[in-house]
């Protein structure tokens, strides 16, 4: 059950995926073009999904909103993992004063709420893409290199660490050219589970103005634009709401997928 469960969950996300990517071949019309003679239209032959208060056709919205919520969800993870495991390789095989300092920086990191952190940094750099992308790359590479940390810590206890010193191999080449791809499953599951909490984390912001800015669009402002129609128009919150859900909870189920097989593979090997 649970094997089909991530595969349906998996063709739903790569769905969403190839509507992101094909939204401008997709997409029945401009999003962008307002048509006030039809705003607030409910869902029909013509408009599918129906138009918002500007006379926007709905579906062609959600189609390239849908393609910035997990493009930005997979640049500020791409970041954030890249930063956390760099960090987290150096502090857990150097040890000592590299150590304390490295993990001292990802406590201070760690121990500030996270959606606080995040407003705080979007709300300093101001609304848009950049402050977007620098809250979420700054609120999370620190739990990463925690988990990193941990890991390679076990793989320097490992002999072939220091056969390796033994053989003249350089720190260099230990860590990215054979620490690094032990850690491969890790970083693919813990991405993974990230993207998720990443659209969470973009939906918030957005919401609150300190993301995606009009008329680019994005669910989640989609969603805070319509508050002032919910009564007249409720499917204009309601289906980008759905797909918000649709969205994280496939990649949800996709990482914890790809968890177990993970977890299946090191028992089997062990």
């Amino acid at each position: 059950m649970e094997r089909t469960t991530g595969y349906v969950a998996l063709l739903v996300l790569a769905g969403l995926v190839l509507s992101g990517i094909f939204a401008p071949q997709l997409a029945p019309m401009n999003p962008f073009e307002p048509n006030m003679a039809i705003r607030l239209q409910p869902p029909s032959t013509a408009h599918l999904l129906g138009t918002d208060a500007l006379g926007r056709d709905l579906l062609s919205r959600m189609l390239y909103g849908g393609r910035s919520a997990l493009l930005l969800s997979l640049v500020s993870t791409v970041c954030a993992l890249g930063i956390g495991t760099l960090v987290g390789l150096l502090a857990g095989y150097f040890g000592g004063r590299t150590d304390a300092v490295l993990t001292t920086l990802s406590n201070i990191f760690q121990g500030i709420p996270g959606i606080s952190f995040m407003v705080a940094v979007a709300g300093f750099v101001g609304p848009g893409v950049t402050g977007l992308l620098l809250a979420l790359v700054a609120g999370s590479w620190a739990g990463f290199s925690r988990i990193v940390r941990a890991e390679v810590m076990q793989c320097t206890a490992e002999p072939y660490v220091e056969q390796l010193r033994v053989l003249g191999c350089s720190d260099g080449r230990i860590i990215f050219g054979h620490l690094l791809p032990a850690l491969g499953g890790t970083l693919l599951v813990l991405g993974s589970l990230r993207l998720g909490r990443g659209v969470l984390a973009i939906a918030g912001l957005s919401f609150l103005g300190l993301g995606v800015q009009p008329p680019t669009p994005d669910w989640s402002t989609m969603i805070s634009d319509a508050m002032l129609y919910y009564r007249q128009a409720p499917h204009l919150i309601i289906v980008p709401g759905a797909a918000i859900i649709l969205l994280v909870s496939s990649l949800n189920m996709v990482g914890q997928m790809l968890h177990r097989r993970l977890d299946v593979r090191q028992e089997v090997r062990g």
